[in-house]
């Protein structure tokens, strides 16, 4: 049994220690915003927040979160409500939509750490989290936009 904090409620899981953490939140808890993409921590789809850090769950094993607190994008601010959330829909960022919940989570990390994110910060913070569709253009005007909006 594991037990952490997920999204604000307290959470204990039977699963082996060596499971995923991606596949516990998704199949055990149910909560599928967080996606599959490579299995090996190259893509970001899977990115979570774990202690506030962006984290790849595909590769986070569940013996490493016991205790922790950790964070998706069905967490992170009820009815799509936080500002990265808002500005991503305003802009109209998703093209096919698949990787934008790992990209919102690192976005969100990014913004935690650098309030005023130059483009140097954006490619190195955002460099991990792939899209297939190219979006790339826009994922760096919504974090400049959500920046300004929470007070950079």
């Amino acid at each position: 049994m594991t037990q952490f904090t997920l999204n604000g409620q307290s959470v204990t899981v039977d699963a082996e220690p060596d499971t995923p953490l991606l596949w516990v939140i998704r199949d055990d808890l149910h909560l599928t915003g967080t996606k599959f993409g490579c299995g090996i921590g190259m893509c970001g789809a899977c990115t979570v927040h774990i202690g506030g850090r962006a984290v790849r769950s595909c590769v986070t094993l569940l013996a490493a979160v016991e205790g922790m607190t950790i964070t998706t994008i069905e967490g992170l601010v009820p009815a799509n409500a936080h500002p990265v959330q808002k500005v991503w829909e305003k802009l109209q960022v998703p093209q096919c939509g698949y990787c934008q919940s790992g990209q919102i989570m690192q976005a969100v990390a990014l913004i935690a750490r650098f309030p005023k994110p130059t483009d140097a910060d954006i490619d190195a913070m955002m460099a991990g989290n792939l899209c297939r569709c190219m979006t790339y253009d826009r994922i760096r005007a919504a974090i400049k936009a959500a920046a300004l909006s929470m007070g950079a």
